[in-house]
């Protein structure tokens, strides 16, 4: 019996992996708004316009810095893009599970600026962003390993 259940577990949890990689329709479509709305605020520098597109009656935000609501989030954005017209963002990678999306990417106020590496998560609830958090860390100059904060690699 316990050899029968070890076989079992076993099978069950070479297939989670496969499983793992099947995106659901939701995980698409969230994943898509996430894309979309990213796109027409930070790379468009359209934020009201995404927020009135993308965000949900309620967005409650997690950055210590920024109050909820789109409000808030447009409001920063609209004077950010005034000051930083050539501001641009390169999305390296995109992971939906879920209602959750999260986006690493690399982040530039002007073409000569090294950056900021992010890491945006957001919940989407019916087809709407309703909750963000990030993580920010500045791009420094070199790095210990020689690899970029973003991809790739330097094996030794």
């Amino acid at each position: 019996m316990k050899r029968a259940l070890l076989a079992a577990a076993a099978i069950a949890a070479a297939a989670l992996p496969s499983l793992a990689l099947a995106q659901t329709d939701v995980e698409a479509t969230n994943r898509k708004v996430v894309l979309d709305f990213y796109e027409l605020a930070f790379n468009e520098h359209r934020p009201t316009e995404a927020a009135r597109l993308y965000i949900g009656d309620r967005y409650i935000q997690h950055n210590p810095r920024v109050p909820n609501g789109a409000p808030a989030f447009y409001g920063y954005f609209e004077g950010y893009f005034r000051e930083y017209p050539l501001s641009h963002v390169v999305i390296h990678h995109v992971l939906a599970d879920g209602d959750l999306v999260a986006l690493h990417l690399e982040s530039k106020q002007t073409p000569d600026d090294p950056g900021r590496a992010i890491v945006d998560i957001f919940r989407v609830e019916n087809g709407k962003i309703v909750e963000h958090f990030d993580v920010i860390q500045d791009v420094p100059p070199t790095t210990a390993n020689g690899n970029t904060m973003f991809g790739g690699d330097k094996a030794d």
